[in-house]
């Protein structure tokens, strides 16, 4: 009888193997492999891919807090959601939860109103006080629930015109064949129809769970996890989604000081997990959620496990997986060779603070030339590694170019690059040299970088307060088709003590691939080469931008689209970087002409798509009509430059140009706006409300109307008689920058070692205690500023 069961369930599960490899597989309490339909997806990114999806709502996530009642929020949050992938084409089944504590709310309050009723009747008096409620037994709460729980579906489904259809189960409708096959025939006319399935299991009338009841093979009907991958495997359900009251699965319970979320979990993975105790509610824990998950990956069906009841994700959570978001735990067969992101950010954090530990060295092989930097504390060996770094980009030129060479025939073969991005994306021995240069200027300024003391205050005596300079900890920086960034920032980061995740385009992977090798191998000679991690897998950046609670500061380095998003993605972590670079240039009326021709060349055409360029011309209106305004305009149109008229100029000229659309559009391109404005202060006005304080620019020779400009312009670079292009790291001298910061906490302008650290307080006493410092004890307060050299990790040396 039951090789005739298995034999039935074989052909209704549409496996491609002999009935004799099955029986053996069974016998061998071993699961079914991958359905004829294929295999569960690798990685979450594949989830976007998925036709057929089960949403599994724990009874956690169904129920209120009380547990009597539903949680209507959470509820209609998930009925939108569904309904929104349904209405793109996908087929939604739900199995729920949520019959027994409804059932539960209706009867307390018919069993509360007739108590009341009755000792009303009797003793004239309502005393509720004295009430007590009976023991309600479940099978009778799923029976007065059920109705209203799927009313409350379909009118909530009803409100994006989508239909949904009950169906009840039981262990033994998955046991009886004709029952299963007529199961899964009106399950899949459902779908065809567009009609939204919500299935159950018929709490009134279920038998109480068997322990160890499972078939070999076949997993058993217990609760809704098991129904749920069951389903999903019977339907061949592309996508498997449980909801519960925890973010995912943990390597040990929740709420434990060392418990971790895991991103992706592998069957091979359950050893080094310890589960801790089940929900809440339900008769289900998080055993019994990877017990079925692990049972539906087998059978074909990927698997997420994802939190249902955070308010601040609950109305996205289910949209947000089948996006591929880094949300809860994937379950996936295929393990990658190496470490995930959060493991290389864990490495990368303990090697950092052993970088930012290193001590100041005597000697060194790379001593800074004297004329350059003089240290009496000797070079840091951070320092050495960067002098390596410079001289690996040197050794290993050809290796280096070679890799840069395959990452551009490939996009010149794609076409999909525009030219400023093969510009940014080729490397040549010219820039090698100068990354050279520049990350020598690094190594130089590095010296005293972590450990500077910045104030140092006697506060009574024998008790010292000293404010000294720290690595900032963790940074993630992302770029695009830009791999010169890459030894720039890994030079910047080693100089500041901190560690470093670094995520570059998909282009350049075969440069990046050799600098992040090229970086490691410098940083090995002092035993921290991990502190540089180099993101190589499938990660989207909004994934990355998640994990706050592992990375201190983001740092963008490309375009304002990009700027942009990671600062929309990035809720939890600071962001450092401009969302656009609206660049003005002045034209004051008593300006030069030969410096004015020379400065909105360079700041517009020496490289349009900088963040640094100029985007919007001001001209004084007195320049208007004079022979100034004719040679800015045959320059321009020289080079080629497409101008845009402001409201203003418009209205100056009988034929003008094409009237600009928005005075705040960052062009990237030779276009440019010209606006007339009547003086100055009103070009101040006009960039306040237009710009984006990134770098603003006056020409003129009156040294006092300069001197205003400067003082009033709120932005993080103002300039007077040059280009907006030397908003720049190299050019203000940095060695290099992480980027340009528009933001006015911490750092701003172009960033470079500086931006990169911030302080701690350090105090240093002889038995003192708070209470020697109250208003009734008996010492006094000196606060005496003493006088601040330079110190590397406590240790003072002499100017």
């Amino acid at each position: 009888m039951l090789l005739q069961r298995l034999s039935v369930c074989f052909k209704l599960s549409g496996g491609p193997r002999s009935l004799q490899t099955f029986t053996r597989s069974a016998s061998q309490g071993k699961m079914p492999l991958a359905r004829a339909h294929g295999k569960s997806f690798a990685h979450r990114s594949d989830l976007r891919r998925a036709k057929r999806i089960v949403v599994k709502l724990g009874s956690a996530v169904v129920t209120r807090g009380d547990e009597c009642g539903l949680a209507l929020g959470r509820l209609a949050s998930i009925v939108e959601q569904v309904a929104m992938l349904q209405n793109q084409g996908r087929e939604m089944m739900i199995v729920t939860s949520g019959a027994v504590a409804f059932g539960k709310q209706r009867l307390r309050h018919e069993i509360l109103l007739s108590q009341s009723v009755r000792q009303a009747l009797h003793s004239g008096q309502n005393q509720l006080k004295d009430m007590s409620l009976p023991v309600l037994e479940a099978r009778a709460c799923a029976a007065a629930g059920q109705s209203g729980l799927m009313a409350l579906y379909e009118a909530m489904f009803t409100q994006y015109s989508t239909c949904t259809a009950q169906i009840l189960v039981t262990n033994l409708d998955f046991h009886d064949e004709q029952k299963r096959r007529n199961l899964n025939s009106t399950l899949h006319e459902l779908l065809r129809m567009n009609i939204v399935p919500i299935i159950n299991t018929n709490d009134a009338v279920v038998p109480p769970p068997e322990p160890n009841s499972d078939l070999q093979g076949v997993i058993s009907i217990k609760d809704n996890d098991s129904l749920a991958a069951r389903l999903a495997v019977e339907m061949r359900a592309d996508l498997l989604i449980a909801l519960s009251d925890v973010e995912g699965l943990y390597d040990s319970p929740p709420g434990t000081d060392d418990a971790k979320l895991l991103d992706t979990f592998y069957p091979g993975d359950q050893q080094s997990i310890t589960y801790g105790t089940k929900s809440r509610v339900g008769i289900g824990g998080m055993e019994a959620k990877v017990k079925a998950a692990l049972w539906a990956l087998q059978g074909g069906t990927s698997v997420v496990i994802a939190n249902g009841t955070h308010p601040k994700v609950t109305g996205h959570v289910i949209t947000d997986i089948v996006e591929g978001k880094k949300v809860g735990t994937f379950f996936s067969e295929v393990k990658p060779a190496g470490p995930t992101v959060e493991q290389q950010t864990d490495m990368a954090r303990t090697a950092g603070r052993a970088l930012a530990s290193l001590l100041p060295e005597q000697a060194s092989s790379h001593p800074p030339p004297m004329m350059m930097y003089l240290t009496i504390g000797g070079q840091t060996l951070r320092s050495e590694i960067i002098y390596t770094m410079a001289d690996l980009l040197t050794e290993k030129r050809e290796e280096i170019l070679s890799a840069n060479k395959k990452d551009m025939e490939f996009a010149v073969n794609s076409g999909r690059m525009p030219p400023p991005l093969l510009k940014r994306l080729s490397l040549s021995s010219s820039k090698l040299n100068s990354l050279a240069i520049g990350l020598r200027q690094i190594a130089v300024s590095s010296q005293d970088s972590v450990g500077r003391v910045v104030r140092r205050t006697r506060v009574a005596n024998n008790l010292e307060l000293e404010q000294i300079t720290v690595p900032i900890g963790v940074l993630l920086v992302i770029f695009e088709s830009r791999p010169d960034c890459l030894p720039q920032v890994s030079a910047l980061a080693i100089a500041s003590g901190n560690a470093l995740l670094l995520k570059g385009g998909r282009e350049a992977a075969n440069s990046n691939r050799v600098l992040h090798e090229l970086a490691q191998e410098a940083l090995s000679i002092h035993g921290v080469r991990d502190a540089i991690q180099l993101v190589s897998t499938r990660e989207e950046v909004e994934d990355l931008c998640r994990l706050e609670k592992m990375i201190d500061l983001i740092i963008p380095r490309g375009s304002s689209q990009l700027v942009r998003d990671i600062q929309r993605a990035a809720k939890g972590i600071p962001v450092l970087g401009h969302s656009e670079g609206i660049c003005h240039v002045y034209v004051d009326h008593e300006a030069s002409l030969d410096k004015v021709i020379k400065i909105v060349r360079d700041s517009k055409c020496d490289y349009p798509a900088a963040c640094n360029a100029m985007e919007t011309l001001l001209i004084h209106r007195d320049v208007l009509r004079s022979p100034m305004f004719d040679q800015i305009i045959d320059m321009l149109r020289t080079e080629n430059v497409k101008v845009h008229a402001g409201p203003r100029f418009a209205s100056y000229l009988t034929f003008s140009p094409s009237e600009v659309k928005s005075l705040r559009t960052e062009y990237g391109d030779l276009e440019c706006c010209i606006e007339v404005v009547d003086g100055m202060l009103e070009a101040v006005d006009h960039i306040h409300k237009y710009g984006s304080s990134h770098t603003d620019v006056i020409v003129t020779e009156n040294e006092e109307t300069a001197e205003q400009f400067l003082q009033l312009v709120d932005s993080a670079c103002v300039f007077w008689n040059t280009s907006s292009r030397f908003s720049d790291g190299y050019r203000f001298g940095l060695g290099a920058e992480v980027g340009i910061s528009t933001a006015r906490i911490h750092a701003r302008g172009p960033v470079g070692l500086e931006g990169l650290l911030t302080t701690k307080w350090v105090l240093r006493g002889d038995g003192h205690t708070a209470a020697d410092f109250s208003e009734q004890g008996s010492m006094k307060y000196l606060h005496e500023n003493l006088p601040v050299a330079p110190s590397l990790h406590g240790q003072r040396t002499s100017n």
